[in-house]
């Protein structure tokens, strides 16, 4: 999204679903039914969302072309290009105005490019083995969008005038999703991009708030052009998972690390989070994992390095499909969220003082890749000694075992983890990682902010 703050967005809609979760439920209970099953290759994915106009000093599409080799490198394998449309010029917001203000469905933005240009980037991510998402923004559109000249597309007033979708959100109109022949529309956009640059899917802006049967009803059209499409709800609503959205966002995950890391809650709060989803979601649902994105202010401002670090360490090992934001490999700390989003602030490549986090990410993605058991949904809870700093858990299959003890303190803590048998458990080593526990499970020893990976095969 844009105009709010990530973090009093996901506050409202965790609360929201706390409050209207019990009655969806007992009319639907999508707790109990399957979640619709993922492509492959998304469940072994890592997301890089990428910026363009902040990602480069030329801040266009052949700036990201440029770097596919690094990010092909580093290892991540789906790239999320946020909006690449025209951005409306009436009540925009900043000089440059928010991506999620679209004027043209059809367009590139020409500060961006081509459609050449995209087709370009496209088909070089494809040459290198890596998945392109778009990012589509189907609740509202821009005051000036050339959508206007059917205003039976959008939300009115009593007096027959367009609305925005939330009295905060000056620079966007509300479509209404009664009228049928938005719906064509839509899909009709959607089907565009596939057919013209072969993307692999969109994350869906503000999925929560359009209907979910038009989810379903995209979903089928694009499965007949390209049957292993992915779609990502930037949404926390069980009843997406079931039969329109592959993935979704892990909000209340990221909203109990930013009260573990910002406000001194208990680290115990993420498996009761983790545990409360499970019971909450469809069977089998899969999660993007958070730490850092466009809506938030950077990880590295939130948490501090070690803190934001330890943050990713959490991401990348439990179930899920991690999310790396444009600049996180390197610590970049530049403004982000809002009003930052209405701007041009250009990552800066080369902070200071950062520890090597692109060849600790490159190692992380390493594990991932090397290991399917990351790729389950299993994760085994396991009690510690410290539980208000440090959490513990076991991820496994019939092949391989893995014990992750993450300190979410700023303090160097000892303990011990509750285990039936901790013989044969190594520390895996990550470059540009100190060395870990010598004395090795079930006793750890972290220092603020430190944590740890033991392997065993089986």
């Amino acid at each position: 999204m844009k105009n709010k703050t990530g973090i009093s967005r996901i506050i409202v809609w965790v609360v929201a679903g706390l409050l209207f979760a019990p009655m969806f439920l007992r009319a639907d209970p999508a707790s109990r039914q399957p979640a619709r099953t993922s492509p492959a290759w998304l469940r072994e994915g890592v997301i890089y969302e990428i910026f363009p106009r902040d990602f480069s000093p030329a801040g266009n599409l052949n700036g990201v072309t440029a770097k596919l080799d690094e990010l092909h490198g580093l290892g991540v394998n789906i790239l999320w290009m946020m909006p690449i449309h025209p951005i409306g010029e009436k009540g925009r917001k900043g000089e440059f105005g928010s991506p999620y203000s679209v004027k043209d469905y059809y367009a590139v933005d020409p500060n961006y490019g081509t459609l050449d240009d995209f087709k370009k980037l496209v088909a070089g991510a494809h040459q290198r083995g890596m998945k392109v998402i778009m990012d589509l923004v189907a609740n509202h559109t821009a005051w000036d969008s050339v959508v206007m000249k059917h205003p039976e597309f959008y939300k009115q007033d009593a007096d027959g005038k367009p609305i925005s979708p939330e009295p905060a959100w000056t620079d966007v109109a509300g479509l209404n999703y009664a009228n049928p022949q938005l719906r064509e529309y839509m899909i009709g956009v959607m089907q565009y991009w596939v057919r013209t640059c072969d993307i692999d899917g969109y994350r869906c802006d503000v999925a929560y708030a359009v209907p979910t049967d038009f989810w379903m009803q995209a979903r089928t059209a694009l499965e007949k052009i390209k049957p292993d499409i992915m779609l990502l709800a930037e949404a926390s609503k069980p009843e997406l998972l079931v039969n329109a959205f592959d993935l979704d966002y892990d909000w209340p995950l990221l909203a109990t690390l930013n009260d573990v890391l910002m406000r001194g809650a208990p680290a115990s709060d993420v498996e009761a989070t983790w545990e409360k989803s499970r019971r909450e979601f469809p069977l089998g649902a899969l999660h993007m994992q958070i730490s850092d994105d466009h809506d938030e202010a950077r990880a590295v401002a939130r948490y501090g390095i070690r803190g934001a670090l330890a943050a990713s360490a959490l991401m990348f090992t439990l179930d899920g499909v991690p999310l790396l934001y444009n600049g996180m490999e390197v610590g970049d700390a530049t403004e982000s969220g809002d009003p930052a989003l209405f701007e041009k602030l250009t990552i800066f490549w080369q902070p200071k003082e950062r520890p090597p986090l692109r060849k600790i990410y490159r190692g992380l993605i390493n594990l991932r890749k090397q290991y399917p058991c990351f790729e389950n949904d299993r994760v085994d809870w396991l009690h510690n000694s410290d539980e208000n700093d440090v959490v513990t858990f076991m991820r496994g299959d019939n092949q391989d075992e893995f014990v992750v003890a993450i300190n979410f303190s700023n303090r160097p803590v000892a303990g011990q983890v509750q285990m039936k048998d901790s013989k044969g458990f190594q520390p895996v080593r990550i470059a540009g990682m100190p060395d870990g526990n010598a004395d090795g499970l079930p006793t750890f020893r972290l220092n603020g902010f430190e944590w740890q990976i033991y392997h065993r095969a089986k």
